[in-house]
């Protein structure tokens, strides 16, 4: 499984392609594109690649993370996977804009199929693996590649810190209960791709994150 980060929007949200070499079928990750020119960067890598986009995935529907959602799925007609608990949240893009002082067009976005702990994504003969994750919001998940020794941790877990948890259905306590059980199992040496900020890997979080 191969892995390709980019970073759009005044957030710096962390954009991920994945794809299965022999296949080329591929899945787009928190589109976070916000302007002609990110999503011309994310289109001509997916042509350069020779990609077919299977999947649309939110790890969680905070408008940083999906306001890109749209181009994706006009593009590519890809219906969009996340976990249902953050359906509230899909449906109230707009007000997390206004709430976040941004002027700019996002429409509310609907789940179209629902992703649920140990759901296996395929992509070719490949997969990724769903983690549910709660606390940085309720429907919080992580995406586990075992053959690419990857995980994408969205906004629970970073390089030397976790998701803030003072947004609508966070909870800190739930948050580092669900990192220890579903992402601090998997080895040492898987790397972490999170939603913000650079690479870690779970070995390295596991003895300095000041948060366990």
């Amino acid at each position: 499984m191969k892995i390709r980060r980019f970073t759009f929007n005044m957030f710096a949200v962390n954009t991920y392609v994945v794809w299965d070499e022999a296949s080329g079928e591929a899945a787009i990750v928190d589109p976070g594109m916000v302007s002609a020119s990110d999503n011309r960067r994310l289109t001509d890598f997916i042509t350069d690649n020779k990609l077919t986009v299977k999947h649309l995935i939110n790890t969680h529907l905070h408008v940083d993370h999906a306001i890109g959602n749209g181009f994706v799925t006009e593009t590519y007609g890809t219906p969009m996977s996340a976990n249902s608990k953050d359906g509230f949240l899909g449906q109230a893009m707009q007000g997390q804009a206004r709430m976040f002082g941004l002027d700019i067009d996002v429409n509310n976005v609907t789940i179209n199929h629902e992703l649920n702990n140990g759901d296996r994504i395929a992509l070719g003969d490949d997969y990724l693996e769903v983690l549910e994750v709660p606390g940085h919001s309720p429907g919080s998940i992580a995406l586990y590649s075992p053959s690419g020794k990857f995980v994408i941790t969205g906004d629970a877990l970073f390089s030397g810190s976790i998701g803030r948890t003072d947004l609508p259905g966070g909870n800190q306590k739930q948050l580092t209960q669900s990192i220890m059980a579903r992402l601090f199992t998997l080895p040492d040496d898987t790397t972490v791709y999170p939603g913000h900020g650079p690479d870690t890997t779970i070995g390295y979080e596991k003895q300095f994150n000041p948060f366990f």
